[in-house]
């Protein structure tokens, strides 16, 4: 078993009734995500969630509130994930930003057409976001805490 934490933070942003996600390519198979990534060693967890949308999407974000707390155990590698899904609002695209080369695009998806892609979420906790999200399960973003 794993030793070690694997603590990511994920962004869901809408605009105009379109979602912000990535495709990638994860052991040969087409897969869709929220802009996410891995919080690095003495980042916050707002931080590391506007850099990551960044480097996966090109757009600069705001981070707006707390959606949920997850954890998800893949069944792939068994490794269990903590994933901390942000609201954000979409501020400006960047032309000058290269994209992660993981990634394959970012594209804007509406309701709908995330559902049909449902078999091609990275994982459960894609649809689960988004569904609490336009449920408006938001939390303010005062509730995460940071001590230096």
């Amino acid at each position: 078993m794993p030793d070690k934490i694997h603590l990511t933070v994920a962004t869901v942003i809408e605009c105009e009734n379109h979602f912000l996600l990535v495709r990638e390519i994860r052991d040969g198979c087409e897969v869709f995500n929220q802009p996410a990534g891995h919080v690095e060693p003495g980042e916050t967890v707002v931080d590391a969630a506007i850099r990551e949308t960044l480097e996966e999407t090109a757009w600069h974000i705001k981070p707006a509130g707390v959606i949920s707390f997850s954890s998800y155990k893949a069944a792939t590698n068994g490794v269990t994930y903590y994933r901390l899904a942000l609201a954000a609002e979409a501020i400006e695209f960047d032309d000058s930003a290269t994209i992660d080369s993981d990634i394959e695009e970012a594209v804007w998806l509406n309701y709908e057409e995330i559902l049909k892609k449902r078999s091609q979420l990275r994982s459960p906790m894609v649809l689960e976001a988004v569904d609490d999200y336009r449920a408006k399960v938001i939390y303010p973003l005062d509730l995460l805490k940071t001590h230096r």
